[in-house]
């Protein structure tokens, strides 16, 4: 790559203002892979003045000029689809097959849902004599995660350029390297100078930096609870806007009624995608008392067999975790699960059999997990799975919202209308019924320490925008 150890700021790659570097780690091999370089303060105030001298011209821009401009992104994004997949797979261990059909594919679906919105949102609208408008917030502050990258810049970036905002990224410094082909796309789109700019750093120095800067005026935050309220703290002296998508310990509701097969099997596989990093991924599985063992055994048949290996092969279903710090985080919560008294059906502590080095981690299913249980109560962030057994609905309703977080939960049932009713009790921002088709249209966000705010399509646009009335408008 060529710009690993530059930033891109109005309209150019341009060398730091410091000299801090760091190893970006291929997390199949402990290896390095590139150096990027590190930001500071000092960086992040020459991106944010770029970006409001540049706000003013392109929040004038009218719809149709947007559109132009975001289907070009679109365009050339696609063009660069195989080099975003490929490095997505080597910087943050996906699977090749995910890398390219999930990983990629979501930028993809999310510009072309955030254009498609665009084209018909309503900006202006009369209530009697007032005129209410949706105008750009203004300079937006993005700080992006490693574990679904591309997901995550494009659900801030694309509402931005709809809104008519100006912006500063700082993507993980965990997974960078998509990012910086991200900006190579935007500068090839022809996306004027200073609307999109890119910073790599670490969270207290340049994540605060656009957190604290009275130069932003909103920060959009993909991440953990516990970072999201150094952010929260670090914008509060300048009352800007927070926009945030936390942390999350999702409940998996298995009804009497559902097929349980069918119902355990696909959440085993929910669970354990993209190796468990998922925010929303369905942890916390709750299953009849009576079906607990016959449960075990599906769980045990479906994640046993799942293939861990280097993202390179087409064989492997889960790849490494992220990093050294992601690995040892999760073997601890193993451990304490064992410690604990839950039962260890599959997986386990250590690397999977035949793999010495890489940060791989075994899928790995607890039963018998009670609520007070810390595998029951901390989001791990890996492949393991909590199957907890309730005695009726009442409970389980309960004990499924029972938790510090709100971002999603999931119902099985064989009756449409029972997984409705249910549905309609979570406290949380997104509720599956019978593992539906993923929509980019559902607003994504959470209750409680889940964040606040919400993303995709037009909820997501509406985050980038500031309501102003304007009473007598319409007076004769």
């Amino acid at each position: 790559m060529a710009h690993e150890k530059q930033f891109y700021i109005n309209g150019e790659w341009v060398e730091p203002s410091g000299s801090a570097t760091l190893d970006v780690i291929d997390p199949s091999t402990e290896e390095a892979i590139a150096t990027i370089a590190l930001g500071t303060a000092v960086d992040v105030d020459r991106a944010v003045a770029a970006a409001r001298a540049a706000f003013p011209a392109y929040a004038a821009t009218s719809r149709e000029e947007r559109l132009v401009l975001m289907r070009r992104v679109l365009e050339v994004y696609k063009s660069r689809y195989a080099d975003i997949a490929d490095t997505l797979s080597r910087e943050m261990g996906a699977p090749k097959k995910l890398a390219h059909t999930a990983q990629a594919a979501m930028g993809t679906a999310h510009l072309a849902k955030m254009i498609e919105t665009l084209e018909t949102f309503a900006f202006e609208e009369l209530r009697g004599t007032t005129l209410i408008a949706k105008e750009p917030i203004g300079v937006v502050g993005m700080i992006t995660p490693w574990n679904w990258p591309i997901n995550q810049i494009m659900c801030k970036v694309g509402p931005a350029l709809a809104a008519g905002c100006t912006m500063v990224l700082k993507p993980s410094e965990v997974a960078p390297l998509n990012a910086l082909i991200f900006a190579e796309v935007m500068h090839e789109a022809g996306v004027p100078k200073g609307v999109f700019n890119l910073v790599n750093g670490d969270g207290p120095t340049v994540g605060e930096a656009i957190a604290r800067h009275p130069g932003v005026d909103m920060v959009s935050f993909t991440g953990s609870t516990r970072a999201g309220i150094l952010v929260a703290k670090a914008a509060a002296d300048t009352v800007k806007r927070v926009h945030q998508e936390l942390g999350g310990k999702s409940a998996n509701i298995i009804l009497p009624d559902a097929d349980l097969n069918r119902a355990v099997k696909l959440g085993v596989e929910g669970c354990m995608r993209n190796s468990g990093q998922s925010c929303n991924a369905p942890t916390r599985m709750f299953v009849p008392a009576d079906r607990h063992a016959e449960a075990i055994a599906i769980a045990k048949a479906t994640a046993a067999p799942l293939k861990v290996g280097v993202p390179g092969s087409e064989e492997t279903v889960l790849g490494p975790v992220v990093s050294e710090v992601q690995f040892n985080k999760i073997q601890r919560l193993i451990e304490i699960g064992i410690k604990e008294g839950a039962e260890l059906v599959t997986g386990g502590p250590g690397r999977p059999e035949g793999l010495n080095r890489g940060y791989y981690v075994r899928p790995t299913v607890f039963a018998n997990v009670t609520d007070d249980m810390t595998i029951a109560r901390e989001e791990i962030f890996g492949p393991v799975l909590s199957i907890l057994p309730y005695r009726d609905e009442e409970e389980v309703i309960e004990r499924a919202n029972d938790t510090p977080y709100g971002l999603a939960s999931y119902v099985q049932s064989g009756s449409i209308e029972r997984a409705r009713k249910v549905a309609a009790r979570m406290r949380s921002g997104n509720v599956y019924i019978n593992y539906p088709a993923w929509d980019a249209g559902a607003p994504f966000g959470g209750y409680k320490q889940s964040g606040n705010g919400r993303e995709y399509a037009g909820f997501g646009l509406e985050e980038f925008l500031e309501i102003k009335g304007t009473v007598g408008y319409g007076a004769a």
